[in-house]
């Protein structure tokens, strides 16, 4: 089965707009995906006919969104295919689920503890477990990668022992593209007792996601990455961890009593979710995931790599292109630079044309000082892209190294 890309195409009202005058090619995926009609519709029913707090309410418009609400937990279980609902909390994205399991881990390491991240991490998947190794007292390990950006799995292994309390890994590289084998890399950590965090950011639209098959204890994700709003994502987390895990946040629907001298949290999933939530936005993130589920997986998968594909093959012809990223495993991320030019120059010229990518170190300063560079140009792929963007994006590219010749 294909995908009928144009049809695809035509479910994203953004798609159609113009910038300059000229057609928008958007390849800036992998900072945030476009919406399709079918979430934009879902929001715009819940604010219009049944907006109303949680959980709390003894009206008919808050039965109606706690529905909604709870029902949208559901379907994030599914998707990922956890145990059960409450293994799910709602988060703001990636980087406040990581944040949740880190002030949790940050009061349960002991000096002598270690904590071992990659070498290819966001700074989400980095400065939270050099903050909570500060505040217990552990050691950062860091494991190295490969100079195609793949990690070095040997070395990998080699770091860890007795001593690793936690692991954190992503499962893709969102400034090189590399996908991670994590289910391996799950397998190593658990054999030494160590709990694993894989950061699902990039990962979480490549393709599905079972975390009982990877077997990890935590995976985050942001449903902006996966066709959803802005604002809202999930931690999942074994339940048999999450039911324990120290609270961060405190107030609301996640306490169970309350003293002037002391307080009780409620059960999963509610003691890990303080206040009140974004509904709309778990609302929007449910129907992203049954639009995305309606889609043909292989045709999804076998058109993206042809994306990147047509884009490798462009930039191997393309004289005074280096592609930074070349692992096997990769997903629709090209970073690149263009000799004697930098990055955001490069940027500013293809958006003048209508082609909107990413420059800069892509939240990964610690990998751009590995690699010896200052940053990179990013183009990022997804399923309604076309192979004549991909077209695009070389012939402006081709136009940005005349002009900064």
């Amino acid at each position: 089965m294909s995908l009928d890309i144009a049809a695809l195409r035509q479910q994203f009202p953004i798609l159609q707009r113009q910038v300059d005058g000229k057609p928008l090619v958007y390849l800036d995926n992998a900072a945030t995906t476009q919406k399709p009609q079918a979430v934009l519709d879902a929001i715009m029913e819940f604010y219009t006919t049944c907006n109303a707090n949680v959980h709390r309410g003894a009206h008919k418009l808050s039965d109606e969104a706690t529905r909604l609400y709870e029902d949208a937990r559901s379907t994030v279980a599914l998707f990922v295919n956890a145990n059960s609902r409450e293994e799910v909390i709602w988060t703001s994205g990636t980087t406040e689920a990581i944040n949740l399991v880190a002030n949790g881990l940050g009061q349960l390491l002991n000096p002598g503890d270690e904590v071992v991240v990659t070498e290819m991490e966001h700074h989400a998947n980095l400065v939270t477990w050099q903050q909570a190794c500060k505040r217990g007292g552990a050691t950062l390990k860091v494991a190295p990668i490969k100079e195609s950006g793949e990690l070095d799995f040997e070395a990998y292994c080699t770091l860890l022992n007795k001593n690793t309390r936690f692991v954190a890994f992503p499962h893709v590289s969102n400034a090189l593209g590399t996908v991670n084998p994590i289910a391996q890399m799950t397998g190593k950590a658990k054999a030494v007792d160590a709990l694993v965090l894989v950061d699902g950011a990039q990962g979480i639209a490549h393709g599905d996601v079972d975390v009982q098959a990877i077997g990890c204890d935590f995976y985050a994700f942001s449903g902006h990455k996966v066709f959803a709003p802005t604002g809202v994502g999930a931690l999942w987390g074994k339940a048999s961890v999450l039911a324990d895990w120290p609270v961060w946040l405190v107030g609301g629907e996640m306490i169970s009593d309350v003293t002037y001298q002391d307080a009780s949290w409620g059960a999963l999933p509610n003691r890990l979710e303080a206040g009140t939530p974004n509904i709309a936005g778990a609302i929007g993130l449910a129907a992203a995931l049954n639009w995305f589920s309606g889609l043909d997986k292989v045709a999804v998968q076998t058109h993206e790599k042809a994306l990147l594909a047509s884009a490798h093959e462009q930039a191997a012809a393309f004289e005074g292109l280096r592609v930074i990223g070349t692992a096997p495993d990769k997903i629709g991320v090209m970073s690149f630079l263009l000799e004697g030019a930098h990055p955001a120059d490069v940027g500013f010229i293809l958006d003048r044309q209508g082609v909107a990518i990413r420059t800069g170190d892509n939240c990964a300063q610690p990998l751009m000082k590995r690699l010896g560079i200052p940053g990179t140009a990013r183009a990022s792929f997804s399923i309604y892209n076309t192979l004549d963007e991909v077209d695009a994006l070389f012939a402006a590219l081709k136009k940005a190294q005349m002009m900064l010749a």
